[in-house]
């Protein structure tokens, strides 16, 4: 069911006409072209001279070389669009520097794939850096139109239309082979010849169309030839009885009390009439027989059902339309967990890239787990610690962010630490995230929003183009004293004596001397020690589970020695399934550390995390920015035991204007080991109003 004319009434006087505007104004220069050298790192090959362009509609970028094919990407498949770099391929860059000098900020690299992982890089090399500069500004403000991604099936017929049209060889004629790629797939090829023939265009394998002999009005009567809509054909059958038109009283009830919502207010959004017959034979009817008539044909009937005007979504509720002056907590929260990894969480690998994608996709809240690195340079990394993952350099991510956070969305960002540093390379993170962020780092709280009882969050509106550190803090006076202390050049006042350095690397728990971390079992098997934590950030207990039952290889000790021997073994990719299971018995989880540097603590306030201790605690204390986390199994715990204090807890205290962020943590909490575990169902806890689910 739709909700077409009766959502957007234009010819109705009592309804107000809504204009579905999906372009984003495409320059000039781009729609007239500039010449670029392209160049490709994987095969090191330079493409000079290419001319590239950008279609009216903001559809596609696209570009030719002499003698060559034309080639093009959709924009809507482009994820980011940033200032290149030198090429790795030493080749490539003297044919570069030889064409065009050193000037590396000439480089435009265009991001694009399907996915988050699977990204493809392509490279061009402006005249200038001016002209490269305004080259990706002006690419950046037609991607992630989330609008353009609704358009109705017409104008997405127009769109394949024009990649076929913009698809040309070097002759600059349409390839016959590209169209059979267009529409052959699961059909028999013979059918697309024939109907190229009857249409009277070239239909040999090897012959090519000229464009300006194939207009869209062409590829429309093509389409319907190859893929023709049975299912409408049969309705306008049952709705005509048979005959070649529906009288205008027929289609009135048709769009009445088959395409309206019946849940539509008849006021605001008023039944279709003889005005609204007349609006469609205006805008669709191409016979004009028809014109004028009380009669629709099939081809008007076709026209307007894949139109905007027949649109299965609310095409007004595509821009925010939300109220967004809300407290913060308010509002749901687009999530990631472990943001880092490309693939697997044990043995996988991390990319700063990943932070680069996530945030152009439009994830508010991200995480970063970060341990002391282990290089002469002792640079603060991220990895997923003990697991065997790959490691990259937290100034990296911290650049990627600053450069990526706020091209989807304005809406603020929250960086989500799980911090497992020690106090001194803690001072590095604070420093790179000062430097580097700036002032989009939100370090102090806002006016009229003190971290107060009683106090709400502010709302999105007010910390638009805010980045917000969630971790642990200390005590505001512990905090004020140290960080007294730390300014006035005291460091070693600040440091514990029992602290001591993780590190990231898979290692033996050491309970009795002999090596071997698990408990035996009478019965031969290891059962790995149930480990409890605090989650991300110090929120709430969970319990992870690694009980497993190993290989015979297994249940024999194994040193720190071979695990370091093994970890080695993976890194150069030489691990066999068994010793990957090995390594795999000895995971344990580690929480995020409870001593925390002043100077970070001092950067926490929106998004603190606190260990959740009972429903009239928090609603005693009134507490609006602290931060509750729960495993799942916890808090399918609550909703069992507890059901009616949990879902109250939420929407009693939204009442005053107070509701603290409930953070659901669905790493590793399985009844198996986290690298078996499935997907989880988390409509329970979002109609829960759990805010940010990891």
């Amino acid at each position: 069911m739709t909700s077409d004319i009766a959502k957007r009434q234009r010819t109705v006087p009592s309804a107000k006409a809504f204009e579905f505007i999906w372009k984003r104004p495409v320059p000039e220069v781009l729609q007239t072209g500039e010449h670029f050298d392209r160049y490709d790192e994987e095969t090191g090959i330079l493409e000079p001279n290419c001319f590239v362009r950008v279609d009216k509609d903001g559809f596609f970028i696209y570009w030719q070389s002499e003698n060559n094919d034309s080639q093009q990407l959709e924009l809507s498949q482009i994820s980011d669009v940033r200032s290149g770099a030198k090429p790795k391929d030493e080749k490539l860059t003297a044919q570069i520097q030889e064409k065009s000098g050193k000037s590396w900020d000439r480089i435009v690299t265009i991001c694009s794939g399907l996915d988050l992982v699977n990204i493809n890089y392509t490279h061009m090399v402006a005249k200038d850096a001016e002209t490269a500069s305004f080259w990706i500004q002006s690419l950046r403000s037609l991607t992630h139109n989330t609008k353009a991604a609704n358009v109705c099936p017409m104008t997405q017929l127009r769109k394949h239309w024009l990649r076929l049209t913009l698809t040309l060889n070097a002759r600059n004629r349409i390839p016959v082979r590209v169209i059979m790629k267009t529409f052959a797939s699961g059909r028999n090829e013979r059918i697309v010849y024939q109907s190229l023939k009857d249409l009277n265009l070239p239909h040999g394998k090897n012959d090519d169309i000229d464009p300006n002999e194939f207009p869209f009005e062409k590829f429309y009567e093509l389409y319907h030839k190859i893929c023709p809509r049975t299912d409408i054909e049969d309705l306008f059958k049952s709705l005509s009885n048979g005959k070649s038109h529906i009288h205008a009283d027929k289609m009135i009830e048709f769009l009445n009390e088959t395409q309206r919502d019946p849940r539509l207010n008849e006021i605001l959004y008023p039944f279709a009439n003889k005005q609204t017959i007349k609006y469609i034979q205006e805008n669709y009817e191409t016979q004009e027989e028809f014109k004028n008539t009380d009669e629709v044909s099939i081809e008007c009937f076709y026209r307007y059902l894949m139109s905007d005007d027949n649109a299965c979504v609310f095409l007004d509720k595509l821009d925010i339309y939300q109220d967004m002056d809300q407290p913060l907590s308010h509002y749901y929260i687009n999530s990631s967990h472990n943001t880092y990894l490309i693939g697997r969480q044990f043995g996988g690998k991390s990319s700063v890239e990943m932070y680069r994608q996530v945030l152009l996709a439009g994830c508010r809240c991200i995480e970063l787990d970060c341990w002391d690195g282990r290089g002469e340079d002792q640079e603060p990394i991220i990895t997923h610690g003990k697991a065997m993952c790959t490691d990259i350099l937290f100034k990296d991510v911290i650049y990627a962010i600053r450069d990526t956070a706020f091209v989807a969305s304005d809406c603020p960002v929250i960086m989500s630490f799980e911090n497992h540093c020690s106090k001194h390379q803690q001072y590095k993170l604070a420093k790179y995230c000062e430097e580097i962020l700036g002032d989009m780092l939100l370090t102090k709280p806002l006016d009229n929003y003190a971290l107060e009882p009683g106090v709400a969050l502010p709302p999105p509106e007010k910390l638009k183009r805010k980045i917000l550190i969630k971790n642990k803090r200390l005590k505001p006076e512990a905090e004020k004293q140290q960080l007294d202390l730390f300014l006035k050049g005291q460091t070693d006042a600040i440091q514990e004596e029992n602290e001591v350095t993780e590190d990231p690397d898979l290692t033996i728990d050491r309970d009795d001397g002999d090596g071997c971390s698990a408990n035996k079992a009478n019965n031969g098997e290891i059962t790995a020690t149930t480990t409890t934590t605090t989650g991300s950030g110090g929120g709430g207990d969970t319990v992870i589970p690694l009980n497993t039952t190993p290989t015979p290889q297994l249940v024999s000790c194994t040193s720190s020695a071979e695990l370091k021997r093994l970890q080695l073994k993976k890194e150069e990719g030489n691990l066999t399934a068994e010793e990957e299971q090995i390594m795999m018995a000895h995971y344990h989880y580690t929480g995020a550390t409870s001593s925390i540097h002043p100077l970070l603590s001092s950067f926490v306030n929106y998004a603190q995390p606190v260990k959740f201790q009972g429903f009239d605690v928090a609603e005693d204390e009134n507490i609006h920015h602290h931060m509750s986390s729960f495993s799942e199994t916890v808090a399918l715990g609550l909703l069992k035991n507890q059901a009616i204090e949990f879902v109250k807890y939420p929407i009693h205290l939204i009442r005053k204007q107070f509701y603290v962020i409930i953070v659901i943590l669905f790493c590793f909490e399985k009844k198996r080991k986290f690298f078996e575990c499935t997907s989880v169902n988390i409509c329970t806890h979002l109609r829960c109003y759990c805010k940010v689910l990891f």
